[in-house]
């Protein structure tokens, strides 16, 4: 396969966001060409596996769910039909898109990095796939997404896997297992693109899953 100049280009320029304005700005253009010229074109089956873990692991109690940078709704499409699921994310323009695929109860701008009260306790799962790497997110927002998660709530987490070894993923989730913050916690690899024959063919991610701890504070 040829890789796609202008695939690559998004996925460069993505990696290379600094602030919640700068993914806002970068989103308003990317949201219309996303999933023809990034998902499609370089085989981005991520989503797919974030979905796949939740229905493998969920169990009665396990909804509705919080699609964490939703963006135009690719988790949702794995996802069992007649879930209730509502879709966040910073971009307006990526959760229009989402909104067109009828795939979501309701959809939140947001930046997670702020205020998350009137969500608080809210979701039986929290699931997220391409919102923790590089130019987006480092491990500090997880104990406040932590909190929109009822108790004993279902978490999983996609962490790009060079982007969790250089930010310190490790110890922040060692912490939160220590202070009974999250309990169940499991670790596994997975890849990011199922197309080779591009610079990002190779690229992996953990796949975090955890539940948020009956004894954490309310």
């Amino acid at each position: 396969m040829t890789e796609n100049p202008k695939s690559k280009a998004w996925l460069e320029n993505a990696y290379d966001l600094a602030t919640p304005d700068d993914n806002r700005a970068y989103y308003e253009g990317f949201a219309e060409a996303y999933d023809a010229e990034f998902a499609d074109a370089l085989g981005y089956c991520y989503p797919q596996i974030i979905a796949q873990s939740y229905i493998r692991e969920a169990g009665f109690g396990d909804a509705p769910v919080a699609d964490i940078g939703c963006g135009t709704g690719l988790v949702a499409e794995g996802l069992p039909p007649g879930l209730s699921i509502d879709g966040f994310d910073i971009s307006p323009q990526m959760l229009e898109k989402a909104g067109q695929k009828q795939l979501y109860k309701a959809l939140h701008e947001i930046d997670i990095t702020g205020e998350l009260g009137p969500h608080k306790g809210r979701y039986g799962a929290v699931l997220s796939a391409g919102t923790f790497t590089h130019g987006h997110l480092g491990p500090e927002p997880l104990e406040n997404l932590i909190g929109i998660g009822r108790k004993g709530a279902l978490f999983v987490i996609g962490v790009n896997k060079a982007h969790f070894e250089a930010q310190g993923f490790g110890d922040v989730l060692e912490r939160l297992v220590e202070n009974d913050q999250i309990s169940d916690f499991e670790m596994s690899e997975t890849r990011i693109y199922d197309r080779k024959g591009h610079d990002h063919s190779d690229d992996l991610a953990f796949v975090l899953v955890f539940r948020r701890s009956v004894k954490s504070k309310s």
